[in-house]
């Protein structure tokens, strides 16, 4: 068995034995490889089960079983590892949780190498319309882009967000908190089942896991290393979405705030990020797309108010019509004076302001036009 073999054989049976998110595992294949790491593991502990966990588990039959239904793991030095999963080590929490998994199921055809550039939009199972609307319309306009939309499969914003990508034509991933051969939630099922084989499903659980709360905080993590910035939707203040969004402020990817009313209770959280000041609002796909981008890419101009035929005066002639009476005419001499101009000065900009059909000259002096 060549060293490389003998490496991926020990990520599959680290993957199958010990829960996704364990820092220490994390950190000690990262300091000493995932063969020393596993002999190092294998070592009973009187208060672990974990040794014998993964003395029960044959990694080759593992891949075989795997490689019927389609599925390929995954590990760094692979052609197709997403690279940026490696900063995970870097990030991992004060109590030990997260770091980077030791390798990743994957079901489907498309490579993780195309998720470049890729968004991931996140946010409240319980979505209102106004949530779905916004959703629909930024994803719309990312995979019409050429970004890639990432997701967790779940109800709600999730769901919105993949079915919108696909929809436009556009490449979607489900990162799962459960084996990727599994289906969760099962009203999901049709969405799910076309990723895995048109698109892909991923997910750090071998395949037949099951979801839990923990490895639905792991999954989080995968979300925001995959993708190169976090939108958030919705979310209420106790949202797994904004779970999401901590690790991508912990791995210096944009976070994104879709703003909410303040009178609704699944944008409390992602409003409550704006105000701590964690998030940059973005309303359209064109800002996403201006903050993931390369310098320079995706540059939006900022929105201005209507034109209106004022804008086109110069600076004398508007300072000059302000001082122009609505109904009474005003002689030259009592606009100069309050204008703050020469009498010869205010003439000149009155003739003009008629010209452009601002003022009217009447008997008495000068008023504004009809409808100015």
């Amino acid at each position: 068995m060549t060293t490389s073999e003998a490496e991926r054989l020990a990520r599959v049976t680290l993957s199958c034995g010990v829960e996704p998110g364990d820092g220490t595992t994390s950190a000690l294949i990262c300091q000493i490889g995932a063969v020393r790491a596993l002999e190092r593991s294998l070592v009973p502990k009187p208060d672990s089960l974990l040794a014998e966990r993964l003395a029960s588990i044959d990694p080759v039959r593992q891949l075989e079983q795997a490689d019927r239904c389609g599925i390929r793991f995954l590990v760094p030095g692979d052609p197709e590892w997403p690279t940026e999963l490696d900063h995970l080590d870097d990030a991992a929490g004060d109590d030990g949780f997260g770091g980077t998994p030791p390798g990743l199921w994957v079901k489907g055809p498309m490579p993780l190498t195309a998720l470049d550039p890729a968004v991931a939009v996140v946010g409240s199972r319980a979505a209102s319309v106004y949530g779905v609307e916004m959703t629909r319309m930024l994803c719309d306009h990312l995979a019409t882009a050429g970004a890639a939309v990432v997701s967790g499969g779940a109800r709600g914003i999730d769901f919105v967000a993949h079915d919108a990508a696909l929809r436009a034509g556009g490449a979607t991933v489900a990162v799962l908190a459960c084996g990727v051969d599994r289906v969760y939630p099962a009203q999901n099922r049709p969405l799910l089942q076309h990723l895995g084989s048109e698109l892909a499903v991923v997910s750090e659980q071998p395949p037949g896991s099951a979801p839990t709360r923990r490895r639905f905080l792991a999954r989080n993590r995968l979300i925001a290393a995959l993708t190169t910035g976090t939108v958030i939707v919705e979310a209420a203040l106790r949202s797994g979405a904004l779970n999401t969004a901590g690790w991508a402020e912990l791995l210096s990817r944009p976070v994104m705030c879709v703003p909410g009313p303040v009178t609704s209770y699944t944008s409390q959280g992602v409003n409550n990020w704006v105000r701590q000041g964690r998030g940059t609002v973005v309303t359209h796909g064109s800002e996403i797309l201006e903050l993931i981008g390369r310098a320079g890419e995706h540059l939006v101009e900022e929105p201005r108010g209507e034109e209106r035929p004022r804008d086109a005066l110069t600076r004398v002639e508007q300072q000059v019509l302000e001082w122009v009476p609505v109904s009474t005419p005003a002689e030259v001499d009592s606009i100069a004076t309050h204008s703050s101009l020469h009498v010869r000065e205010t003439v000149g900009a009155l003739r003009r302001l008629r010209a452009k059909r601002f003022v009217l000259l009447e008997d008495g002096g000068w008023r504004l036009a009809p409808d100015v």
